[in-house]
């Protein structure tokens, strides 16, 4: 069973040359942790995506995905904040494309702490503050918004797959939030 949200603009490569290249080459994403902004610009809301694993499980994830052939950083973010978090989500891209981080995703477990089971990908991490009204992806079934002790508490931070919990903690420590 696919969870993922299908990709109305594929981009470059077939299903069939997509799965041989990610056995080949480390794929480029971006990720991005939605957040809130209070009038100070502190983060006072964090989105999360709730959604059904492979087995059924739940487990919370960010707005994430390819950057595909010819795409810049910033069209590829923007692109997915508008599939994942819906058009009037209004997110705020920052000036300069530079992330918060760089996750290290690999097949199986290893020093950075990142898996995804599919492929080796390098994605760049982004805090996006958002305005206006999300609705979740397809595959998402709900977007939920919660305070910054509440996204860092222990049972959420299971939830999150893929060692998903760390970059959350990370992207936080970049907002300045501190406990």
């Amino acid at each position: 069973m696919n969870v993922r949200t299908p990709d109305p603009n594929p981009g470059w490569l077939s299903e069939e040359d997509l799965f041989e290249a990610r056995g080949r080459l480390p794929m480029v994403y971006v990720e991005a942790v939605p957040v809130r902004l209070d009038p100070l610009g502190f983060v006072n809301e964090v989105g999360t995506l709730l959604q059904a694993d492979e087995d059924g499980a739940m487990i919370r994830s960010l707005v994430s995905g390819r950057v595909i052939y010819r795409e810049t950083i910033r069209a590829a973010l923007l692109r997915h904040m508008e599939k994942d978090l819906g058009p009037l989500a209004f997110p705020q891209l920052p000036i300069s494309p530079v992330p918060f981080t760089v996750a290290e995703y690999f097949p199986a477990p290893s020093q950075t702490g990142f898996t995804d089971d599919r492929q080796h990908a390098v994605s760049l991490a982004y805090v996006i503050p958002v305005t206006g009204e999300c609705e979740p992806r397809q595959d998402a079934l709900e977007l939920t918004w919660m305070t910054p002790e509440e996204v860092l508490s222990p049972g959420v931070q299971l939830e999150f797959s893929g060692g998903r919990g760390a970059l959350i903690r990370q992207a936080l420590a970049f907002a300045g939030v501190g406990f």
